[in-house]
């Protein structure tokens, strides 16, 4: 910034950040001119690519319109437009929105829901949010309780009311020692078990993330966990919570991962690319059925936010999925998936540091690992996949860090590039993890 001092509480403490001016297509430009390609949409949220004047266009119309009415005493017609595009790709009757502006309320807002719907139907002890471990839900004090990534809730530990926690569903290295599908979904009948060992008069929900996001790197669930968990979450009254705030909107090359699978939870949330990256806005989805137990029981729902509903947002995300249905870009996604996943397995399928490479859609992750054979990770002080990542961002690629993977230990990226990538820039983004792992670990 021309040597001014700045005033700015960065993300980043350890070092300054080079100053971001310009994004388009698939590319983000620094203040020096200095292109990065951003093959994993930053935090895994831009999916229909950087500078869409469309976006720009119709946040612009509603700023001059109307950019605030208080939800409490207006409806608007972004929201209400919003509402119904979405409804359109949505599974059953899966179809009433709650407009937050962050994943963290997003999960809030839904495990709030779930309570709520308990005590409007007589279930009053139903207080207990059952989670995964390595699983990440936000950084708000009530998402954070529910995650189960330990880096984030260590600091904050006693200052939460923790969800119960599970294993997830990780094949690669299963809690039990067992193999998938010889193990009968061992992970999944731990949460009959956990069910049944609380009590379910007191379990209010289990949420999760149908295809694990950044914590396990892009983890795919084993075939028919998510079914037997829909049928052991009915079978005790406990409501299902899909968290696809990372997976939804075509991320995973449908329009939401449990439509991949085949399998409807009772409440979904959505951020990140619902918007496509340019505006902060997210989603509690609910069912029609418990949106009028909620609209009818105990005065309505007891929640709320100043910028809940926001038109200026709903606006953003209105012409986000006007894009995505326009230029098909949701089969894009399922389409370009094999190839990203095909160019990664070609690149780095011999490295010895490559313990596995997985994915669905535009979702994809690559494991590190100190022995290929024992799947020994390397020690967390060894800081690789941050040193990777560096080597990566100074070569102009951008991708996602998720570390922990293995207990305290454990190192991988994550590619999830905007929908419009192209073939050559993928095999762009591959060829340059590949020489990052031979500069750095070799």
């Amino acid at each position: 910034m021309d040597g001014q001092k700045s005033s700015l509480f960065t993300r980043r403490l350890d070092q300054p950040l080079p100053l971001a001016v310009e994004g388009d297509g698939v590319w983000i430009t620094d203040e020096s001119g200095k292109r990065y390609l951003d093959a994993s949409g930053g935090a895994v949220v831009v999916n229909i690519g950087h500078g869409r004047k469309e976006i720009a266009r119709a946040v612009g119309g509603q700023l001059e319109r109307l950019y605030y009415a208080h939800p409490t005493m207006f409806t608007c017609l972004p929201a209400e437009e919003l509402a119904q595009a979405l409804a359109v790709h949505t599974p059953d009757d899966l179809n009433r929105f709650y407009f937050m502006t962050s994943g963290s309320e997003a999960n809030e807002t839904a495990i709030k829901m779930a309570r709520q719907v308990h005590q409007s139907q007589g279930r009053h002890d139903k207080t207990v949010l059952i989670s995964r471990w390595r699983s990440y839900h936000g950084l708000s004090l009530g998402a954070l309780a529910a995650a189960g990534r330990p880096a984030f809730r260590m600091p904050y530990m006693a200052m939460l009311r923790d969800a119960v926690h599970i294993p997830p569903p990780y094949c690669l290295r299963c809690s039990y020692g067992l193999t998938h599908p010889s193990c009968q979904l061992r992970c999944a009948l731990a949460l009959d078990e956990t069910i049944q060992n609380l009590g379910a008069s007191v379990v209010s929900a289990f949420l999760l993330e149908p295809v694990s996001g950044a914590t396990l790197a892009g983890y795919p669930p084993p075939e028919g966990y998510l079914a037997l968990v829909r049928e052991i979450c009915d079978r005790h009254q406990v409501l299902l919570i899909f968290d696809e705030v990372m997976t939804g909107m075509g991320r995973t090359g449908a329009w939401f991962a449990g439509n991949r699978y085949g399998v409807t939870p009772d409440i979904m949330t959505l951020g990140k690319g619902i918007t496509g990256g340019s505006l902060a806005l997210s989603a509690a989805v609910v069912r029609e059925e418990l949106y009028q137990v909620l609209k009818d029981g105990l005065g309505g729902f007891s929640h709320g936010g100043t910028y809940s509903h926001h038109p200026v947002g709903c606006a953003a995300a209105l012409a986000a999925v006007r894009i995505l249905e326009g230029e098909s870009l949701v089969e894009r996604s399922a389409q370009m998936g094999p190839v990203l996943g095909g160019e990664l397995k070609r690149a780095l399928g011999d490295s010895p540091y490559v313990g596995d490479i997985r994915g669905v859609g535009l979702l994809w992750g690559v494991e590190l690992v100190a022995d290929r054979g024992t799947l020994t990770p390397f020690p967390r002080v060894d800081q690789v996949t941050e040193r990777l990542w560096q080597h990566l961002f100074d070569n102009g690629i951008i991708v996602y860090k998720s570390v922990g993977l293995a207990g305290s230990d454990g190192d991988a990226l994550v590619l999830a590039p905007p929908f419009i990538i192209t073939e050559d820039q993928i095999g762009q983004a591959a060829a340059a993890v590949k020489e990052a792992l031979v500069g750095v670990l070799s």
